[in-house]
């Protein structure tokens, strides 16, 4: 399997796409005719420094990626099977799987670039060797309430987000811990409580499109989970203020099975956090199969129904070893807040490291496995 990804803002530089306005004419000169301004010359020479600014470098980047896209095909033949985007990437990887035009993606991220110009002032900083749990731990012990996780990237890269005072107030509290503090040189609270102004002015904007079903699964930033077809607007507008779950996104690619991961667009900040994020889910992966095998469960005959409290006290493992011992893929299963009976499309997986959770068919998603039921075991929904 594969997997294409684009990268987001921040993979920015002068000289990206160099090699691709000329390769396809039409499409950069529909991107000239929307923006108002030729956006070669903004991407290889930015002769009144414009690159780096939000508004401008978010229509940048969407080009370029979009191009880069195009040439892949051209040079390969191949077209992937999931598509992932960090940030602004999403909107590329909806282009790709054909949710949006070319053109209405462009549109979209000219409003989103221009909105999130006139952010409030604020602040980020990437945290370095902190686990996720452990800078949420010291936010909360230092008082620091009012700054929010905007990015999980990998296992120990972690970006805040907040106002600049808090931000500033935050980095001897880190420093304390050891872990690299690094402000990121941008003019807002991205990805946090702060940017709500800007979500609803742009999910009004929204709904001035029309969105198609994904041809290809895309994974979305605020759930890590494959975009639902109705939810499309929705998911773009709270990208805004919520995390870009970039590691569990990939945690989830990765549960599929053996996949091929490739960045389309300037640079490569997302294949080294793919390289550091699969080191360390193969980790996990080799300590779950270090782990004693659970004694054999009763037969049939001899079977017990367990109290809730009970399967409360399972770890996510135990459950899935437990389901899969005794349920087949293909099994039929009542899934809460469904009424039709579901179908199991795969065995039970640890997802993200700590969810119990099973593929089913035609849903394009997992369920946790505590919300399923083996139809013969279940009460038919009322």
């Amino acid at each position: 399997m594969k997997t294409y990804l684009f990268p987001g803002q921040g993979s920015q530089h002068i000289g990206m796409g160099e090699n691709l306005f000329d390769a396809f004419p039409d499409i950069t000169a529909t991107a000239d005719a929307i923006l108002g301004y030729s956006i070669k010359e903004l991407c290889l020479k930015d002769p009144n420094r414009q690159l780096g600014r939000t508004q401008y470098t978010q229509p940048a980047l969407y080009v370029v990626n979009a191009l880069a896209y195009r040439q892949q095909l051209k040079d390969t033949g191949e077209h992937p099977d999931f598509v992932a985007g960090h940030s602004l990437g999403e909107y590329n990887a909806l282009e790709s799987a054909g949710v949006i035009r070319f053109d209405d993606g462009l549109k979209l991220v000219k409003k989103r670039g221009e909105l999130m110009s006139t952010a409030p002032k604020g602040a980020m900083a990437a945290i370095i060797g902190l686990a996720a749990d452990r800078i949420g731990d010291i936010l909360a012990d230092n008082g620091l309430t009012a700054i929010d996780i905007a990015n999980y990237n990998a296992h120990t890269q972690t970006i805040i987000s907040g106002l600049d005072a808090d931000i500033q107030k935050a980095q001897t509290y880190f420093e304390q811990e050891q872990a690299m503090f690094i402000p990121l040189n941008v003019s807002g609270a991205f990805h946090s409580r702060y940017m709500q102004p800007i979500q609803n002015e742009f999910s009004q904007f929204l709904d001035s499109f029309i969105f198609a079903a994904p041809k290809i699964p895309v994974i979305a930033n605020i759930h890590a989970l494959p975009y639902q077809s109705d939810k499309i607007a929705r998911n773009l507008a709270d990208q805004l203020t919520h995390s870009v779950r970039w590691l569990d996104s990939m945690h989830f690619l990765l549960q599929l099975g053996d996949m091929e991961f490739v960045e389309l667009g300037p640079g490569d900040v997302l294949t080294k956090l793919i390289s550091s994020i699969k080191n360390q889910f193969k980790r996990n992966a080799a300590a779950q199969s270090n782990q004693p095998s659970p004694a054999p469960g009763p037969t049939n005959n001899q079977a017990t129904v367990q109290t809730d409290r009970e399967q409360d006290l399972k770890t996510p493992q135990q459950k899935v070893n437990d389901w899969n011992q005794s349920y087949p893929i293909g099994t039929q299963v009542y899934a809460k807040g469904y009424d039709e009976i579901l179908t199991t499309k795969t065995q039970a997986v640890i997802l993200f490291g700590h969810r119990a959770a099973i593929y089913m068919q035609g849903y394009n998603g997992y369920f946790a496995l505590d919300e399923v039921d083996p139809v013969k075991h279940a009460a038919s929904p009322a």
